[in-house]
């Protein structure tokens, strides 16, 4: 297969990455039985962003008391001795240790320089005199790679970006968070960081609502801790209203940090959650008028203080900020050029107030290391319902659009609201035909739409889910394999009947269109009607 690096021992290989400290850790190999005692290669990187390759390595991993000295390592051009040590676990060997020793956590050997991994793909081999002891193929690598074995979760042939995070999912008990949604809670985002006292850690796909950055300066100025990490290369370009607002927050003496570039693990920086002290707030919206500004979009969002969740994410923004591929604003700033941008203004009826509300367990998912493969398993445990809100489907074969269609041929009532939004209308409409087609062709449970806002918001940017009516499912993961697998995503899962009630509300009217519009003279006429009746004692109730 095109682009996967197999191994002659190895059975199984996953990447376990630390990242932290801005370093990674290297994947790791289960092995058959009969080889688990035996020096093995765990890991090859052909490729690295650096002049010449410099810094291109070979990870092996070795039982205890293992004499590295015994052994040699080849391509198909040379063959090297290994160095003489005696190692234990983990060791990376490299022609340019100096380069190699910023990027892993391992230990870190010098290798001949003769010895150089072709980036079109070749084998090596690593053997004890005459004898092979394991050996690894590769073709195609690409740049800033590690490879993988092929069962590992790379959807791209077997390769994934050296540094990238394995995160656990993170789980909180019983506990009290607050709901909201959006545009009706638009000062929820503002009031938390309003609040701080100690830290702020907030995480963006764009930044540039000016009440945000406000708030941010403010607390600077008290003192606070402020850190920000923004993507580099939002579709459509980083705005100059942006730009000029994250030099505001640079001249506060606030950190600010984009995520990108050419070692970038991720191919968009697409979370938005903030840390403020001891709570943590995560939404679907961006930090923009439009978005957590309340100034436009229909969004989902909750506020915790529920300890894992909060230091999961602390943990998870030091990640992403200590790698290499999030760089200082003023230095990524410079010689650069930015977009013109339009900034949401209008207003909605607040029908949804923001509430606090019990939940009896959270779970922390992020992407790409673990999402996927929960939010699959919570369609798959559906018995009765399952309600969708997104900004659009992947389209019909992706994961999350099978699961959910199989949920509906073992008899779960479902119903998908999509986005009526120019810019995703044609491709929607022809999905919601599609589904609505597979129903009615195999006597489903299952209904899809476009959104009908009605007034009260302009657009569904939602990214939610609602699971037998008290699982909610809601963060920045949108529902395509791209956000799934190649993107930094942060969702929360939060279980319980008030949650779910929450939520349920919000989607029944949505799905609904909210209140419907009555014609001008129809309105007239019951206003009279209404007048008529109070003169006469008579009550009249309508339904709220």
């Amino acid at each position: 297969m095109a682009g996967v690096a197999t191994s002659a021992t190895s059975e199984d290989a996953t990447t376990k990455a630390g990242g932290i400290g801005g370093t990674a850790s290297l994947p790791s190999q289960t092995l058959a039985s009969e080889n688990a005692s035996h020096l093995r290669i765990a890991g090859v990187y052909p490729n690295p962003v650096t002049d010449g390759d410099t810094g291109e390595f070979v990870s092996l991993s070795a039982p205890a008391d293992t004499d590295l000295g015994a052994y040699e390592l080849g391509d198909e051009d040379a063959t090297v001795d290994l160095p003489n040590r005696t190692v234990d676990g983990r060791v990376v060997l490299s022609t340019h240790p100096n380069v190699t020793r910023p990027l892993v956590d391992e230990r870190v050997l010098s290798l001949p320089d003769r010895l150089e991994l072709a980036n079109s793909g070749e084998s090596i081999t690593l053997s004890r005199g005459d004898q092979p002891v394991d050996s690894v193929t590769y073709r195609r690598a690409p740049a800033g790679k590690l490879s993988v074995d092929a069962d590992g979760q790379a959807d791209d042939g077997g390769w994934r970006p050296l540094g990238a995070t394995d995160r656990p999912v993170v789980t909180a008990g019983p506990g009290t968070v607050t709901a909201f949604v959006l545009p009706d809670g638009g000062d929820v985002a503002t009031e938390t960081l309003a609040a701080a006292d100690r830290r702020v850690l907030l995480a963006a796909y764009t930044l540039t609502d000016r009440a945000v950055a406000d708030e941010l300066v403010a607390a600077a100025r008290r003192n606070v801790t402020v850190r920000v990490l923004v993507d580099d290369s939002p579709v459509g370009g980083m705005t100059r209203r942006q730009a000029r607002l994250l030099d505001r927050l640079t001249d506060a003496g606030i950190e600010v940090r984009v995520s990108g570039g050419e070692r970038a693990r991720y191919r968009f920086h697409h979370a938005k959650y903030a840390v403020v002290d001891d709570r943590a707030l995560v939404a679907t919206e961006n930090w923009k008028a439009s978005g957590l500004g309340g100034n436009s979009s229909r969004g989902w969002g909750v506020r915790t203080a529920q300890q894992p969740i909060v230091e999961g994410l602390v943990e998870t923004f030091r990640a992403d900020t200590g790698w290499h591929d999030a760089r200082q604003w003023p230095s990524y700033r410079k010689g650069r050029t930015f977009e013109a941008g339009t900034t949401a203004n209008s207003s909605y009826p607040s029908r949804f107030e923001p509430k606090r509300i019990s939940v009896e367990r959270t779970q922390l998912l992020v992407a790409p290391d673990n999402a996927e493969r929960a939010i699959v398993g919570h369609i798959e445990e559906a018995t009765d319902s399952i309600e969708v809100q997104q900004v659009a489907l992947g389209g019909r074969k992706q994961p999350f659009v099978q699961a959910t269609l199989d949920a509906a041929r073992r008899g779960v009532e479902v119903r998908i609201l999509l986005s009526s939004a120019w810019y995703v209308q044609e491709d929607n409409r022809a999905l919601v035909t599609w589904l609505n087609d597979r129903a009615e062709a195999e006597g489903l449970p299952l209904e899809a739409a476009l959104a009908d806002p009605r007034g009260r918001y302009e657009k569904i940017h939602t990214k939610g889910m609602i699971v037998d009516s008290d699982t909610v499912v809601l963060g920045s993961l949108n529902w395509n394999n791209n956000s799934a697998r190649h993107n930094r995503e942060v969702v929360l899962v939060l279980e319980g009947e008030e949650v779910g009630d929450y939520y349920q509300r919000v989607f029944v009217a949505d799905w609904h269109g909210g209140a419907r519009r009555l014609p001008v003279g129809v309105v007239v006429a019951l206003v009279l009607v209404c007048l008529g009746a109070a003169t006469r004692g008579v009550q009249l109730e309508f339904e709220k």
